[in-house]
């Protein structure tokens, strides 16, 4: 067996060098998880304000929060996206005010947007796997990422919404699949699709800025 040193390099770091973290994480293993830790922090932040930032429609609020965690996975890659967003979801369902709604906890996390609670870390997990293999380095891979991990979390969901719709007041019961569709589905297409397209923009823009500065 040979000795890869390129790989042992790589499950040394918090960050692959395919993500923008990864070009400036710190070069020591302590320093790296120490900025680790601050930066999942940092990042759970941004999703609660994400998650403020909302239109209060039912029985799915329209917020930030898939924009939020698009660039974050895009820029952090698959490990610090994953346990952002987990660490994120962690302080909801200890209680801390960090979703959409006026409450949190297990009561909100088994509510209509438990699903796409769940659908979130394997949205950055999707999103920063790919970033990790360098599909954020230009619009169009990095697009097709984001909108591949976004259908995903929309997958989560919608099945989370149809699983529940036998005692869910806002589902025609006569036509579960088409009523749960509209409801909490059909409205955030477009508005999913600017948003991952904005992410995706603002993370190569950010590539393309590491780029003007290293030239």
């Amino acid at each position: 067996m040979g000795f890869n040193a390129k790989g042992l390099v790589t499950a040394m770091t918090i960050a692959s060098s395919n993500t923008l973290l990864g070009l400036y994480q710190p070069k020591t293993r302590t320093a790296q998880i120490v900025s680790a830790i601050a930066i999942a922090f940092l990042g759970s932040m941004v999703l609660t304000i994400a998650a403020k930032v909302n239109v209060p429609t039912w029985p799915v609020p329209v917020t930030l929060q898939s924009l939020a965690i698009a660039a974050i996975a895009g820029a952090f890659g698959f490990r610090l996206g994953v346990a952002t967003v987990s660490l994120y979801l962690a302080q909801g369902l200890a209680g801390l005010p960090v979703f959409a709604g006026a409450f949190a906890g297990v009561p909100y996390v088994l509510g209509p947007t438990g699903g796409f609670l769940v659908g979130f870390i394997v949205m950055a997990a999707i999103i920063g796997w790919l970033a990790d293999r360098g599909a954020m380095r230009n619009f169009w891979t990095g697009f097709g990422a984001l909108m591949a991990g976004n259908m995903v979390m929309f997958a989560f969901g919608f099945a989370w919404l149809l699983a529940m719709a036998g005692q869910a007041g806002w589902i025609d019961q006569s036509n579960v699949l088409v009523s749960a569709f509209e409801g909490a589905v059909k409205p955030f297409i477009v508005w999913d699709i600017a948003k991952m397209a904005f992410a995706t923009l603002t993370v190569v823009g950010g590539w393309a800025l590491v780029k003007r500065l290293r030239a």
